[in-house]
């Protein structure tokens, strides 16, 4: 799945990846607002939780991502989220890798960073029924995105891993389409009754000016 393991990959897609994760992280991470604080740590807990509910499919097994959901209700504080989940998951229960965190945190979070920069202001602008088929599109995307990420990784780190990286992709497909159909159910309802939330959070507005004491 998209949890990478330690000792598959080469050192120059590790390398590339943690590069990548770390410019994630850092621009979701600027100008921060500490509001936005617990709708990251809630998604990210969703995304820990789901993850851990795998689902045996062919050679290896799926769970949702909820990718496309975190990129709408969070930009590219996404790469926070992803990152904070995937660091519990490998050290508490050796779900992917350490050395990989950063091939993974890339993997998960960049797809869903794109949907919700691309599709976020088309769902934030949409009646409710349109706005969860965007959604889901974009999430069904994101997750074929991160499959073909994973097998383009697995390619460059030892062509011996194709044949292994087209059958995993072949698992991807029925997972986009539960991930659309749950994105979609949960996006249309929060844009029924909360349409804030699909919203990310806006840094802080900046201080205004003191007022300029009077001249004497």
């Amino acid at each position: 799945m998209a949890h990478i393991p330690d000792g598959i990959l080469s050192l120059p897609v590790l390398l590339g990846g943690a590069a990548v994760a770390v410019a994630g992280v850092g621009a979701g991470l600027r100008g921060l607002d500490d509001r936005a604080i617990p709708r990251i740590a809630m998604l990210s807990a969703a995304f820990f939780a789901s993850a851990l509910i795998a689902i045996p499919l062919g050679p290896t097994s799926v769970h949702l991502m909820l990718g496309g959901l975190m990129g709408v209700m969070l930009g590219r504080q996404v790469f926070a989220a992803v990152l904070v989940a995937l660091v519990l998951q490998a050290l508490l229960f050796g779900v992917g890798g350490v050395t990989t965190l950063g091939v993974n945190t890339m993997n998960i979070a960049g797809p869903a960073a794109a949907v919700g920069a691309v599709l976020g202001p088309w769902v934030r602008r949409a009646p409710p029924a349109r706005a969860g088929m965007i959604a889901g599109l974009g999430a069904g995307a994101a997750v074929l995105a991160t499959g073909g990420l994973v097998a383009v990784e697995l390619w460059l780190s030892a062509p011996e891993f194709l044949p292994v990286a087209r059958v995993m992709g072949l698992t991807y497909l029925p997972l986009a389409a539960v991930e659309a159909a749950v994105t979609g159910a949960i996006v249309s309802f929060l844009a029924r009754v909360a349409p804030e939330a699909l919203a990310p959070a806006l840094p802080p507005a900046p201080e205004p000016a003191p007022a300029a004491e009077p001249a004497e």
